[in-house]
């Protein structure tokens, strides 16, 4: 049976979540089936579970019901697998990049921690469009620079599955223009799959393969 380690799912593969819980007077009940391939924007409102559900997704929070990647079987009744033995990438609303590190080295101390991967490190850089910026400490970023750098940092950690959190939310306009762009071109051509979470519609229109809505802790359809 397989132990949750898995680090890559066939091209048929699903992402299966049936997920059961209650914060406060709050209740997550959903189930949904995806393809392992392309982007999945789930999105909805702030505070309808579209967050709970992806972090449930990386093993940070835990919920009752059953969490699958392809053959992997990251949670079931008899088992959790942690979150650092998952293999998803996590970029969420602030950049999260160490302060006191240049661009460069945040991208060193992913390396390091990974298994290696399908992600080179040059390729990543050019496609991120961060070269002009590696130098540089995350306080002297603009917030799509930050972004752009936190998504190259994610993939050289050698991910199986990236998850989004609203990368672009605190974004002004013209930057989030300008991401949106360089996210887009960069999926199109990304050998993992996706969970992008937003409330933007319009976003979602833009990167996603497929839009799962979600709504009062329940997928709507």
């Amino acid at each position: 049976m397989p132990d949750g380690t898995s680090v890559t799912a066939p091209a048929a593969a699903l992402i299966a979540v049936e997920l059961r819980g209650r914060r406060g007077d709050f209740a997550l009940d959903v189930t949904f089936a995806v393809p392992a391939h392309g982007v999945t924007a789930l999105i909805g409102r702030s505070g309808s579970g579209k967050t709970s559900v992806l972090r449930a997704l990386a093993g940070l929070d835990r919920h009752v019901g059953v969490v699958r990647f392809g053959d992997a079987v990251w949670q079931d009744p008899a088992r959790f697998v942690p979150a650092h033995r998952r293999c998803a990438g996590w970029v969420a609303q602030g950049s999260a990049l160490l302060p006191h590190c240049t661009v460069a080295a945040n991208l060193d101390y992913a390396a390091r921690r990974a298994a290696p991967g399908p992600f080179d490190r040059a390729d990543i850089i050019a496609r991120t469009g961060i070269a002009t910026i590696l130098d540089r400490r995350p306080a002297t970023l603009s917030g799509g620079e930050a972004q752009r750098a936190a998504i190259a940092r994610a993939l050289l950690g050698q991910p199986a599955l990236l998850l989004m959190d609203e990368p672009l939310s605190g974004l002004d306009i013209d930057a989030r223009a300008g991401v949106i762009d360089a996210f887009a071109a960069l999926f199109a051509g990304l050998s993992v799959p996706v969970v992008y979470v937003t409330h933007d519609i319009a976003e979602a229109e833009r990167l996603a393969t497929r839009v799962l809505r979600i709504d009062g802790g329940r997928i709507d359809g």
